[in-house]
């Protein structure tokens, strides 16, 4: 049997048992799956019920079926606790496969990309969608961690040191400064982002991380904001999801608009949270670099080695906004610490500039 026929095969048996919908009331249809190598497919019953099915792709290994199961375990606990994930209808272990409430086609990205930020009609109806979308951040993070099992992690249980040296920095040196613009590792670049994920290891990781918390995982379903993809969640410091979100190249906010939007979040959270602005902003920065390196990494990588033209747009966007950052993070600190990747990103852009 071909693979496709035993997937559609896999979620009419799991709506059968857990909807009692019969298998001729069943519809199957492919979906693209953006930067994931998962397959995913749209399900429609007679009922009127849709849904969404995924799964590792076929002859996939031990790591994607554990994402799979990690994706279920995660996403039934955030349900659980009241973060607004799709509501899953059954899990089958036998083929890794998830079906779950179909949240439309609506992403945060598709309504913002839309309006003009500089007109104050657009700007107020984006504004409502960003709080939509931070209160429910704050609510995985805050609540989402209350009963939070590492052992639900397939991939690492907590953002340390390590992640950030081999999948943020070290992806943005492999797959992009090496990988695509094909350039030298200049002197002390490495060890400076060894120093600035020291620094970042000093933030507390009590809360839950996303990690993946941009403008194309969250939809707008009924004019609310719900989250997808959370199956890379693990304990993380507050202001790493909250910067994936404000440097999405997807949407290229304006930094006046980020700003705006840090300052809500920080007034939200200060009802949970000691910390003062000034000190939050400046873990904010470090962390907004580190994601920023892999936003870069990831990128490169997609466009350049899996021939996904749908990333390299967003190359340079990223690069732009990781310029700002550093420059940021410079004014505002006391130790300063990517001087020599401010020099690596001007050379960037010249380069990109040039292509």
């Amino acid at each position: 049997m071909k693979y496709s026929d035993k997937m559609h095969e896999a979620i009419e048996n799991l709506l059968l048992e857990k909807q009692g919908t019969s298998k001729a009331e069943v519809r199957v249809k492919a979906m693209s799956s953006d930067g994931s190598i998962r397959r995913f497919w749209r399900v429609e019953s007679g009922a009127g019920h849709r849904y969404v099915a995924v799964a590792p792709a076929k002859d996939a290994g031990e790591k994607e079926c554990a994402e799979a199961v990690s994706s279920w375990k995660i996403g039934s606990h955030l349900q659980q606790v009241g973060v607004s994930v799709p509501e899953i209808c059954g899990f089958d272990p036998r083929h890794y496969l998830l079906v779950y409430e179909d949240l439309g086609d609506v992403h945060l990205q598709s309504l913002i990309i839309r309006l003009d930020l500089n007109n104050d009609q657009d700007a107020v109806a984006a504004r409502e969608y960003y709080r939509k979308t931070i209160d429910q951040l704050l609510t995985l993070q805050c609540d989402g961690v209350r009963g939070f099992c590492q052992d639900w992690c397939w991939d690492t249980p907590r953002y340390d040191r390590e992640l950030m040296l081999e999948r943020e920095s070290g992806y943005f040196l492999r797959a992009f400064w090496q990988g695509l613009l094909k350039q030298e590792v200049p002197d002390g670049l490495i060890d400076e982002f060894g120093m600035l994920a020291e620094h970042v290891s000093g933030i507390p990781i009590d809360y839950l991380l996303h990690r993946d918390f941009q403008s194309r995982n969250v939809m707008i379903t009924n004019g609310d904001a719900r989250i997808i993809d959370y199956q890379g969640g693990r304990f993380g410091p507050l202001g790493y999801d909250l910067a994936s979100l404000l440097i999405d190249p997807y949407v290229d906010l304006p930094n006046w608009f980020q700003r705006e939007l840090f300052d809500y979040y920080h007034l939200q959270l200060s009802g949970m949270s000691g910390i003062s602005k000034d000190e939050f902003y400046r873990q904010y920065l470090l962390l907004a670099i580190q994601r920023n390196l892999q936003i870069i990494g990831a990128f490169a990588f997609l466009s350049n080695v899996r021939g996904k033209l749908f990333f390299k747009d967003y190359i340079e966007p990223a690069v732009r906004s990781l310029t700002i950052l550093v420059a940021e993070q410079m004014a505002v600190s006391d130790t300063p610490v990517c001087t020599v990747l401010a020099g690596v990103l001007k050379k960037a852009r010249d380069i990109l500039s040039e292509q």
